[in-house]
């Protein structure tokens, strides 16, 4: 097969994933807490025989970004948003995990819990218990967690040990399989949620990119298929 054919495939290999990460990023825009995705590429040399070299695209992984998204203010006494760096720690059956989505609500047991049902743990790593007949509920913005002007808790904030290692999952829940490490001087607003960072008209410009750039491959594909092919009745008649 032509070494050109190879170059093209790759880049459409890499488009195809690009467009579903460009997707998610425009279907997640309104979900809180949720970070926008981009494809890192890479480019190598490969050596194609008696040919000359050719650069092959490769979309290496996923990035994470990390940037604030807009705080809306809701008055709820459990909706937290994180201002600046740093995740709420939650505990999963799947371990522990990231989230930049504050909105917590007691569980039957009295623990904040995410509404997945998931407990938001303090700065200690300790579930966060709130007293069933506490009358009001205030955070500092050091994320002490008062009942009745009484400290019950503080909330800490959390970040991966190397960021790169950050994984979406399910929802807007992230693991880091570098390790994480607590966040010093959190900032923690009471009666805000962080919305998306998802700009969906750049997403749109950049979907609009990524189609077209495929389109151009795919007729480029076409082209050299029917050339192959008159090539080849040539050959046989």
């Amino acid at each position: 097969m032509d070494a050109g054919i190879y170059a093209t495939l790759a880049r459409q290999s890499g488009l195809m994933r690009e467009f579903g990460v460009v997707s998610g990023n425009i279907a997640n825009a309104s979900t809180t807490g949720y970070r926008r995705e981009e494809m890192t590429f890479s480019e190598h040399v490969v050596a194609a025989g008696d040919d000359p070299s050719i650069s092959m695209p490769n979309a290496i992984a996923h990035r994470i970004d990390l940037a604030q998204g807009e705080l809306a203010a809701t008055g709820g006494s459990l909706d937290f948003a994180v201002q600046g760096e740093g995740f709420f720690l939650i505990d999963t059956p799947g371990g522990q995990r990231l989230t930049r989505a504050g909105s917590f609500s007691p569980g039957p047991d009295g623990l904040l819990v995410t509404p997945g049902g998931h407990p938001l743990l303090d700065e200690g790593g300790s579930s966060v218990f709130v007293p069933p007949d506490a009358k009001s509920l205030s955070l500092g913005r050091d994320g002490t967690l008062s009942a009745d002007g009484v400290p019950v808790a503080r909330i800490g904030l959390w970040q991966p040990t190397r960021p790169e290692t950050l994984t979406r999952e399910p929802g807007a829940l992230f693991s880091a399989t570098g390790g994480l490490e607590p966040k010093d001087d959190p900032v923690i607003l009471q009666g805000f949620l962080e919305g998306s960072n998802v700009n969906p008209v750049e997403e749109m410009t950049r979907m609009i990119e990524v189609q077209r750039a495929y389109e151009a491959g795919q007729a480029l594909l076409d082209r050299e298929d029917d050339r192959i092919r008159s090539v080849i009745r040539t050959l046989g008649a």
